[in-house]
């Protein structure tokens, strides 16, 4: 009887430790205190910001919006992508997706210049999951072309590198929905790269903590990738030719990086989750809010950096930050579920 009261004990005790690693790593025991050297606007009216990416030539900025928590009561509505120009304090967002004939529920979004400028965006069709490619026209996209294949099975987000090569990241490794919620919890690494060379797609990175956001350099010879359960990015150098990836550096923010966002000057614009199991309770119930992050990284030489906080919010503001969108004098940011975005007169740098 004494043997099955300490094995009991033990088993209390290593379940009371679990519980408290995962609440310490998802960051619930941190403090948050709003705080920003800037002051942001909100617009309303756009439930579901998810990503949003800026073309500095034209400074349009491309916004990805969907209803998920109507998609999540059984009630999807359409979804679409919107124009919002950064240059006017007086611009309102305008819709550039319309009549498309098919299920449009767009996730992350990847904008290839250069030449014919074109629009990647990841979609969640009832079929499966595809990138679509859209022509980019000054009020309006024009679809081109669906891709899919067996292999992105969990997409999140696109690096376009390409007019028909991209990189996604699949964020969960497991297929089945209680594969998933195992592989977030036990914080698994099986989530990875893929890289689609306009035939094929090809597995090029993994061992990943839900692979989130995924962004090239304005040279195009690195890769960044989020992981948010790893609370950090991965640095890759990238092989042009081939798409081959090897790793170079890895970088420790402390909180859950979702999209990643590259400056004109290279340094990256990141937003994400200071409470990961807040952010889950918030995705259920709009009441609950869930702490918003933005941070600026600078790359140096020799492997290092330096990460400069640019926003931060207990979720009053805005809740579940998932995208900060430079712009010249200032930056977006977006949110996973809220119906609003945020435009901020930029500090931080």
């Amino acid at each position: 009887m004494r043997a099955v009261f300490t094995i009991t004990g033990i088993v209390l005790v290593l379940f009371a430790a679990l519980l408290l690693k995962t609440f310490h790593d998802a960051g619930e025991f941190k403090r948050i205190v709003s705080r920003c050297e800037c002051v942001c606007v909100g617009h309303k009216g756009l439930p579901g910001t998810e990503d949003i990416t800026v073309d500095p030539e034209t400074r349009l900025a491309y916004i990805s919006v969907d209803d998920r928590r109507a998609a999540m009561e059984g009630k999807a509505v359409q979804g679409a992508i919107y124009g919002f120009d950064t240059r006017s304090a007086a611009s309102v967002p305008f819709r550039l997706t319309e009549n498309l004939p098919f299920d449009f529920h767009p996730h992350g979004i990847g904008l290839l210049r250069g030449g014919e400028k074109r629009l990647f965006v990841v979609n969640h069709r009832g079929e499966g999951h595809f990138v679509e490619i859209f022509a980019v026209h000054r009020d309006r996209l024009v679809h081109l072309e669906s891709i899919s294949g067996p292999l992105m099975h969990s997409p999140n987000d696109v690096a376009a590198v390409g007019p028909r090569a991209f990189y996604v990241t699949n964020d969960h490794g497991n297929t089945s929905a209680a594969g998933k919620i195992v592989e977030e919890y036990l914080q698994l690494k099986r989530s990875h790269v893929l890289y689609y060379d306009g035939t094929a797609f090809r597995r090029v990175a993994g061992r990943l903590g839900f692979a989130n956001g995924v962004a090239v350099s304005g040279d195009g010879g690195e890769l960044y990738v989020a992981s948010t359960v790893g609370r950090g990015l991965r640095v890759y150098r990238r092989d042009s030719e081939n798409g081959a990836l090897s790793a170079r550096l890895s970088i420790d923010t402390d909180f859950g990086t979702d999209n990643i966002e590259v400056d004109a000057d290279g340094s990256l614009w990141v937003a994400g989750h200071l409470r990961m199991l807040t952010f889950l309770r918030h995705a259920a119930d709009s009441s609950v809010p869930s702490p918003s992050k933005v941070v600026r990284i600078e790359l140096k030489e020799g492997g290092k950096y330096a990460i400069h906080e640019v926003f931060q919010d207990d979720g009053e503001r805005l809740s579940a930050s998932s995208v900060a969108a430079p712009f010249p004098g200032g930056f977006l940011v977006g949110a996973v579920f809220d119906e609003r975005f945020l435009v901020c007169g930029e500090g931080g740098r």
